[in-house]
């Protein structure tokens, strides 16, 4: 991760300031990153969960396009870089705490977004048979 990127965003002051004012002041977890649920602009679809260290962040907020932070790569991740499916951003929310971000986005591409070819990373609902839990395709 980018040694340098914590100070991009000032420190959270107050729960007042945090949860009213109108500095962004991100609350990155222990391991640097922020949670990040993304949705597309037109229809509201969810799309992917994610997350952002502060460079993503930044770069996403510089760019207009989704930037993310691969866990399991390590390393920065331009969403669409290789598959083509650019997430542009329409919109950029965050939660009252400022520890979680909603993005609105339009993508590029065939439309997909999940790694499977599939349009979205929720592609199985959670059934319940004989009170054991399984997956079935949505």
């Amino acid at each position: 991760m980018c040694a340098s990127c914590p100070s991009i965003f000032p420190a959270p002051g107050s729960k007042a300031d945090l949860e009213e004012g109108s500095a962004l002041t991100p609350r990155f977890g222990a391991d640097g990153l922020v949670t990040c649920v993304t949705t597309d602009a037109a229809t509201g679809d969810l799309l992917m969960v994610a997350h952002m260290n502060a460079e993503a962040l930044a770069k996403t907020i510089e760019t207009g396009e989704a930037w993310y932070w691969s866990r399991s790569r390590g390393e920065l991740w331009h969403k669409g870089a290789t598959s083509g499916q650019i997430q542009t951003i329409v919109e950029m929310r965050v939660d009252c705490d400022q520890d979680a971000l909603w993005l609105k986005v339009n993508v590029a591409g065939d439309g997909g977004c999940c790694h499977t070819g599939r349009r979205s990373c929720f592609y199985r609902k959670v059934e319940t048979t004989d009170g054991k839990p399984g997956l079935v395709q949505a």
